[in-house]
């Protein structure tokens, strides 16, 4: 809690499913949470419910110039696109943070326009639910979680280390340092390329009478199908090639596995499905 001692004040610019949950957080923890959002039926819950103080609808430089610390829950291309337009709204010694799936074409666009008294750290929050909006905040989300940190160069280590505490505060279990260009390839394989396939497993049978008869399984493996098809697109876009990588890189064992099955060769199978298992351990060892 050291290292934000003096970033008391902190707004929520977006509350969604992890801006409220931030807000929901860190209202519990005594700082004093205000939020910028596009609809009053989101405001007006986030205060009924006192995820927040106090809130505005409307880019107002009075309101925003009163908070030391500003995360931006948006999505990537909006949160560039509201630095461009209203970064003079900030706080001059204000530090800024982002919940953004993407890093390398959000990080540089953002540190390379940004006014020298502001500073912005990236972070991407490794938690979520199949639904989305404020009504489903939820801050538990964050306990088993993990919290990545992207600095630059053009960051100072007194805002990293703010950074790492908002995360440590918040409750993730654990924090790791990783470069923009490192995070999006670990994100295309771990995140997006995982909804890729679960999409693509919903869309190519009728599945509503094969909910009368599926086991755990497909429901595990298909979980996170119920997707935010507006915010994942863009995330998918926004890392294209990366994407495009991974998916390759899945086409081709896929089609090793279907080769094998189709030769009636055991031992390929068998060979994939050790280590399978044998790397999955690592996971449940976490």
């Amino acid at each position: 809690m050291k290292a934000l001692i003096n970033y008391r004040k902190v707004l929520i610019v977006g509350l969604g499913l992890i801006g409220g949950s931030y807000a929901e957080k860190l209202t519990r923890l005594g700082f004093e949470v205000g939020a910028l959002v596009r609809r009053r039926q989101t405001l007006d819950y986030a205060l009924e419910k006192g995820l927040v103080a106090h809130g505005r609808t409307e880019v107002d430089r009075d309101y925003i110039s009163q908070f030391d610390l500003v995360v931006f829950a948006l999505y990537p291309r909006a949160f560039v696109d509201w630095i461009s337009r209203h970064q003079d709204c900030l706080k001059s010694g204000a530090i800024i943070t982002d919940v953004t799936g993407v890093k390398r074409s959000v990080v540089p666009a953002v540190q390379g326009m940004l006014r020298p008294d502001v500073e912005f750290v990236s972070a991407h929050p490794m938690a979520g639910r199949e639904r989305s909006g404020v009504e489903y905040s939820d801050s538990r989300i964050f306990a088993d979680a993990n919290f990545i940190l992207t600095p630059t160069e053009r960051n100072t280590p007194d805002a990293i280390e703010l950074v790492r505490t908002l995360g440590c505060i918040l409750g993730f279990r654990h924090i790791a340092v990783l470069t923009p260009e490192e995070h999006d390839e670990m994100i295309g394989f771990l995140s997006q390329l995982t909804h890729c396939i679960a999409v693509s497993l919903m869309t190519c049978k009728d599945s509503e009478h094969l909910a009368e008869y599926t086991g755990d399984s497909f429901r595990d493996l298909t979980r996170i199908a119920r997707i935010n098809a507006e915010m994942w697109s863009e995330l998918f876009l926004e890392n294209r090639d990366e994407l495009l990588s991974q998916m390759d890189l899945f086409l081709g064992q896929f089609t090793r596995l279907r080769d094998a099955l189709a030769a009636q060769d055991a031992d390929t199978m068998k060979e994939m499905m050790r280590l399978s298992s044998e790397r999955r351990a690592f996971f449940d060892k976490k």
